[in-house]
C-alpha cells in the first residue's frame, strides 16, 4: 500500500488556529492566510472510512485547483497558490454556514428521496413521471446546512436560509447567481470531456472587505458527480444504471455491505485491495475531468514535503 496522509499537525509561522473538516485540514495563520491540506481520508455519508486513500488528497487539490483558474472569470475565488500537490493557500474568508447544492439530473439523494415518494426537496418541486437519473427540465439549487466533523449535513430550504438569518437575502441572491454560473461552466467543461456533469456543491466565504468568493473545492469527486456521456440516453431508455464518475460507487458499495451511516451501523471493513480500487478510479476520474495524465507525487514521506513546501512558500510570498 502507498504512503497517505489522514492527520496532520503541523506549526506553521504565524499559526492562529486549526480547523480539522472530514477530508481536509485547514491552518490559519496571521495576515489572514490559510493553509488548506487535502489529506487522504475518504469520508461518505458524512463518516469518515478509517484507511485513506492513496493519491486522493493530491487528486482532489489538483482538480480543485485547475477549475477555480478555469471559473475565476465568472466567480472571485479564494485561492492564491498551491505549493504542494496537497495544499493550496489562500485568502481567510467567513464561510457562509450553507453548502450550495446545485442538481441537473435525478441522482443520489435526489433520486433516494423521489423513491420514497417526497416530490419537494429543499422547498424545490420535482417533477412527477421521472426515472432515476433523468435529466431535471431546469437544474435545481438544494442547499444543505454545513456540518461539523461527524455530523450528518441537513437540507434546508431558501425560505427556511432567510427566515432562520444564516444567510441575508441579498447575499444569498449572489449565492444563487454564482452557484447557476459555476454550474453552467462545469457542465461545458464535462462536455468537453464526454462526461456529464449531474450535481455538486460549492461553498462561498465573505473576506474582511465584505466580497463573497468561492472557497473549499469545486468539481471533485467528493463534491460532484459525473456520468459518461457516451451511452447515457441508452442506458436511460432502458432503465439501466449509469455509468459514472464520482463517489457514488464507494457509496453504493457501503450500501450494499449494510452501512448508510446511520446510529449503530458499522463501516464494513475495507481489504488492502479494495482500498487501492478506490484509488484507481479517483485517478480515473482525474485524467477523465482534466483531460491530462495523472502524475503521481513522492509519497515516501508526505508529512515532511508538505511542510518543507509549505515553509518554503510562506518565506518567498
Amino acid at each position: 500500500m502507498s504512503n497517505t496522509i489522514t492527520d496532520t499537525n503541523f506549526n506553521f509561522p504565524g499559526l492562529q488556529s486549526v480547523y480539522k473538516g472530514k477530508v481536509r485540514e485547514v491552518y490559519r495563520l496571521e495576515n489572514d492566510l490559510l493553509v488548506m491540506i487535502a489529506t487522504d481520508r475518504l469520508s461518505a455519508f458524512d463518516v469518515v472510512m478509517p484507511k485513506g486513500i492513496p493519491y486522493k488528497g493530491q487528486i482532489l487539490n489538483q482538480i480543485a485547483t485547475k477549475m477555480m483558474k478555469d471559473t475565476e472569470d465568472l466567480v472571485p475565488n479564494w485561492l492564491l497558490a498551491t505549493p504542494d500537490p496537497n495544499v493550496a493557500v489562500g485568502v481567510a474568508c467567513k464561510p457562509f454556514k450553507v453548502e450550495m447544492v446545485i442538481r441537473g439530473y435525478l441522482s443520489g439523494h435526489a433520486a433516494r428521496e423521489y423513491k420514497a415518494g417526497k416530490r419537494l426537496l429543499c422547498g424545490v418541486s420535482m417533477p412527477d413521471g421521472m426515472i432515476e437519473n433523468d435529466k431535471f427540465p431546469e437544474p435545481i439549487i438544494t442547499p444543505a446546512t454545513k456540518a461539523e466533523k461527524g455530523d450528518h449535513d441537513e437540507d434546508i430550504s431558501r425560505e427556511d436560509i432567510l427566515a432562520r438569518g444564516i444567510v441575508a437575502e441579498e447575499d444569498y441572491v449572489q449565492l444563487e447567481d454564482y452557484t447557476r454560473k459555476l454550474f453552467r461552466r462545469g457542465t461545458e467543461i464535462a462536455a468537453e470531456r464526454g462526461l456529464i456533469l449531474v450535481d455538486t456543491k460549492y461553498e462561498f466565504g465573505k473576506t474582511k472587505d465584505g466580497k463573497i468568493v468561492l472557497i473549499d473545492e469545486i468539481h471533485t469527486p467528493d463534491s460532484s458527480r459525473y456520468f459518461y456521456a457516451e451511452g447515457y440516453a441508452e442506458r436511460q431508455a432502458k432503465s439501466e444504471p449509469q455509468k459514472q464518475l464520482s463517489k457514488e460507487f464507494v457509496r453504493q458499495w457501503l450500501i450494499s455491505n449494510g452501512f448508510q451511516g446511520l446510529s449503530g451501523q458499522k463501516v464494513p471493513y475495507m481489504s488492502d485491495e479494495y482500498i487501492e480500487t478506490v484509488s484507481e478510479r479517483y485517478i480515473e476520474l482525474y485524467e477523465n475531468i482534466t483531460g491530462e495524465t495523472f502524475v503521481k507525487a513522492d509519497v515516501s514521506n508526505i508529512q515532511e514535503r508538505i511542510e518543507e513546501n509549505v515553509l518554503n512558500y510562506l518565506k518567498n510570498s
